[in-house]
Order: structure tokens, then C-alpha cells, then sequence
């Protein structure tokens, strides 16, 4: 296709079984679509290949004993691109995006100790001399991100029983507490494994085997083990363009605290909605929404979001510019492939 970002049914058919198991095989995969294995194995490839589509394996820095961290820079005009890269290059920064005509950044920050954290929120940020203002505000409760979210594009593209046939188990939304109190102990094998994933979350048993040094077998069972305690999902990464969906923007919410918990529950089931977490802060409320022009922007935001009973202020910050997403770089709208060798 001349444009890769003219999707086919077939490929949103593609792209909706992967969301359902992100590392079905494509012969699977194939069965229940009706399709020959050659012909999904091609469409996936050319989709991974145009930056439509990643599938990856997202570690939960929760899982680790992580905190994780929103961070606001308003820095000086025509700065905010250099800083925003900066930022996506670093292994501890997950996402990253341009606001306010690229004079804002919003990231998060998941340092492995306070040490890492307080570098560099509490001396390299503040030092920098592009920075005008920094705000920080922790995490206290996911209400939706990672594995199984559905975009409203791709609802009806596959039958209840295709869904059942791919292993479709009901709700997909993901709500959790985001620090457990007992963290897994990583070994190296662990680190080689979750970085195998990070680079190809459907990369064979043989080939994770080959990267953590194991048998496939025990590969297997490490991933599953990993997977059955949350350390990590293996996530499928979209670009919005691709689907349509271009205007994104982050919603700042001051919400009630007796109704943070209903709130965070009502976006979760919104499909505009990505992401949401309650935080620290006089926003207590944070949500990644998604829609296809700034039309249905403000319809979505002043109908229902801003219906919502408790919500007492919303700001809407349209993004600029998205840098990096859920650990995935981006070039313009497409997804580029996984880099080794994040600085710190």
C-alpha cells in the first residue's frame, strides 16, 4: 500500500486477536480469521515494518517496588523538543510528550532507587537552565494501562466466538495498586529475558531461550512465572494515526477524594481513555484520552468526562507532539523499533 497507515479489515482483524493474546500463534491466529497462516504473517510483518503496530513486554515497575512518577516541565520556548528527547533516550523514562506548542513536557519516571530518582528530579531537571518549573506528582493507583485495553476502533471486528476461539476472557481492564510490598527477586537470566521481550514480546521460546542463556523450556516457565506475577505484559503498542485517532491530549482532573476510586473506574471503561491513575497532588487525577479531531475532543471531555459526578476541575492539555510511548519511540506518528542502549 502506498499509505501504511491505510489499514484493511483484515489487518484491524489482525491487530484486535493480538490485543486478545499478543503472542497467539499465527497459525492460530489464522484458523479462527479465516485467513492462510502466509497471508497474517505478511500483514504483521508489514504493519511492525510502517510503525503501526509493536508488540512488546512492558515491565510493571510496581511489581519491582518501583514508584512511578508524573513529571510537568514548562521550559523555555523552543527548548522543549532537545528536552523531551533527552528524556525518551533514558531507560528510566517510559513516556514522553510535548504540550502547550512544545513548551511543556509531561514524562514518567520509574527509577529503580531514590538515589536514581532524586538525580534526576531533584538536581539534573532543576539545574537545567530550559527549565522554568518542575511539578512531580507519584502514582497511587492505576485504574487502566498496559495489557488488554480495546480501542473503540476495533469493536465488532471479530464475533464473540472468534473472540472465545483467541481466548477473550470478559473485562481486560487492569486496575491495581501500583507498589507491592514484596518485590520477585530478578535474576540475570530474568533481565536478559524482559529485555528479550522488550525488543519483540512475540520472539520465540528458542530465541528468549537463546537470549536469558536457558533451555526452552525453562524459558517457557520463567515467562510464565514473570507473566502470572505481574512483573511483566506483553503489551501491544499502536500508533493512534494509523487508527484514526488524531487528537490526544492529557487530563488533569482535581476530583473529589471520596469519589477518586468511581471516577478512575468511569474513565477505565471509556475507550477514548488509555490511560488513568489517581496521583499526588491537587490533580489527583490523571487520564491519556484519545480521540479522532479536537471536535470530538471537547464533546468527549465536556459530556461525559466532565459530567462525572465528583469531577470539581479538568485541564485539558492537547499534545503537540508524542516522543515516546509505553517504552516505544516515535518518529512523526509511526512506532520505530526497539533501540538498545538507553542512556541513564
Amino acid at each position: 500500500m502506498a499509505d501504511p497507515f491505510t489499514l484493511e479489515a483484515t489487518d484491524l482483524q489482525i491487530i484486535r486477536a493480538l490485543q486478545i493474546d499478543p503472542r497467539v500463534p499465527f497459525a492460530t491466529m489464522a484458523a479462527v480469521l479465516g485467513l492462510s497462516e502466509p497471508t497474517v504473517s505478511r500483514r504483521y510483518g508489514r504493519m511492525r515494518r510502517t510503525g503501526v503496530l509493536r508488540v512488546t513486554g512492558v515491565v510493571d515497575p510496581g511489581a519491582l517496588g518501583q514508584s512511578q512518577w508524573m513529571v510537568r516541565l514548562r521550559c523555555r520556548p523552543g527548548s522543549g523538543a532537545a528536552i523531551a528527547e533527552a528524556l525518551a533516550d533514558r531507560d528510566d523514562v517510559g513516556w514522553v510528550a510535548l504540550s502547550a506548542a512544545g513548551a511543556e513536557v509531561t514524562c514518567w519516571v520509574r527509577s529503580r532507587s531514590q538515589e536514581e530518582r532524586e538525580d534526576l528530579l531533584g538536581h539534573k531537571l532543576p539545574r537545567a537552565t530550559a527549565v522554568l518549573d518542575l511539578e512531580s506528582s507519584v502514582m497511587l493507583r492505576k485504574f487502566l494501562g498496559g495489557r488488554g485495553h480495546y480501542w473503540a476502533a476495533l469493536t465488532g471486528v471479530l464475533t464473540p466466538e472468534q473472540e472465545a476461539r483467541l481466548g477473550s476472557a470478559g473485562s481486560p481492564f487492569t486496575e491495581s495498586a501500583v507498589v507491592v510490598s514484596r518485590s520477585p527477586h530478578l535474576r540475570d537470566h530474568d533481565e536478559k529475558l524482559l529485555a528479550a521481550l522488550a525488543a519483540d514480546g512475540r520472539a520465540s521460546l528458542v530465541d528468549l531461550a537463546s537470549a536469558a542463556g536457558l533451555t526452552p523450556g525453562r524459558a517457557s516457565r520463567r515467562l510464565q512465572t514473570l507473566v502470572a506475577d505481574r512483573v511483566v505484559h506483553i503489551h501491544v503498542e499502536l500508533s493512534p494515526a494509523a487508527l484514526g485517532y488524531h487528537a490526544r491530549a492529557n487530563l488533569w482532573l482535581r476530583v473529589h477524594p471520596s469519589k477518586t476510586k468511581s471516577v478512575g473506574r468511569a474513565l477505565a471503561e471509556m475507550p477514548e481513555v488509555g490511560f488513568a491513575a489517581a496521583m499526588s497532588g491537587k490533580d489527583n487525577l490523571h487520564a491519556l484520552v484519545r480521540c479522532r479531531d479536537l471536535e470530538e475532543l471537547f464533546a468527549f471531555t465536556s459530556d461525559r468526562v466532565g459530567a462525572l459526578p465528583g469531577v470539581e476541575a479538568a485541564e485539558v492539555s492537547p499534545i503537540h507532539r508524542q516522543i515516546k510511548q509505553a517504552g516505544t519511540l516515535l518518529s512523526g506518528d509511526r512506532l520505530q523499533e526497539h533501540a538498545k542502549g538507553h542512556r541513564r
